[in-house]
């Protein structure tokens, strides 16, 4: 068999796991039954192979500070992210436990440093104070639009874990600044969702393409579910090894 039949045949047994979720898919607790399923594709399978494990995701205690949080890092580099985050905390932070403090980790009963900003802070001042810590003008729009809907209940964060996930989609998605492809790492990174695959990611369609370039990419993501997200995290691996000099896994 090749590993287009194979793959083709995958897909086709899968069908009946990718109708539309009422309610949302819970974080996995571990990758076994997500990694065996997914190595019946066997070019992923290779890449997992190669790649080796990778960390379970957890959903954040403090989904409102972390979408702020992505949204002031966005196409940044990891330090100046981390560097404009711990000017805007320093000066509007508090802690919350159970949320790391610019990676590190908070344990037991004790409030650490400020490590995330309320909706009420960010409101408290104004933008021209916002653009001092670094957020450029379109950013700084976004997190008091961000602001501005958790107080005024257009969004509840608070909920937003119990709702599917085109539900958060439609929540998110009308606010300025916050396009699908915000609101998919959220579902992924935040709220832990297991079969999300951005098809707005640059990195993940040309994964996608290089390894199955003659198989329509729905039928491959259907193959995949419901561990899309693990899937497309095995992806980004894979082109970073690539870029580090690695031999490409192709189809």
């Amino acid at each position: 068999m090749t590993e287009s039949s194979a793959l083709l045949r995958f897909a086709r047994h899968n069908t009946a796991m990718s109708a539309p979720a009422s309610s949302p898919d819970l974080p996995l607790t571990d990758h076994a039954a997500a990694v065996l399923h997914l190595s019946r594709d066997p070019l992923l399978a290779q890449i997992i192979a190669q790649v080796g494990s990778l960390p379970v995701l957890t959903p954040t205690s403090d989904p409102f500070g972390t979408l702020v949080r992505s949204v002031n890092g966005q196409q940044l580099s990891v330090k100046a992210a981390a560097s404009i985050h711990g000017r805007l905390v320093a000066a509007l932070g508090q802690s919350v436990l159970g949320q790391p403090a610019l990676g590190q980790p908070v344990s037991g009963s004790e409030a650490g440093p400020p490590t995330t900003v309320t909706a009420e802070a960010l409101l408290s001042v104004d933008g021209e104070t916002l653009r001092s810590f670094g957020l450029s003008w379109a950013k700084v729009r976004t997190v008091q639009a961000l602001a501005a809907a958790a107080l005024d209940g257009r969004v509840d964060f608070a909920h937003l874990s119990t709702l599917p996930d085109e539900a958060v989609i439609a929540a998110l998605i009308p606010l300025p600044g916050i396009g699908r492809w915000t609101v998919e790492m959220f579902l992924m990174f935040a709220l832990a969702r297991p079969d999300v695959f951005s098809m707005g990611d640059l990195a993940l369609r040309q994964g996608l393409t290089r390894l199955h370039p003659h198989t329509p990419p729905a039928e491959v993501l259907e193959g995949w579910a419901p561990y899309r997200t693990l899937a497309a995290r095995y992806v980004w691996a894979e082109n970073h090894r690539v870029k580090g000099g690695g031999e490409p896994v192709v189809g």
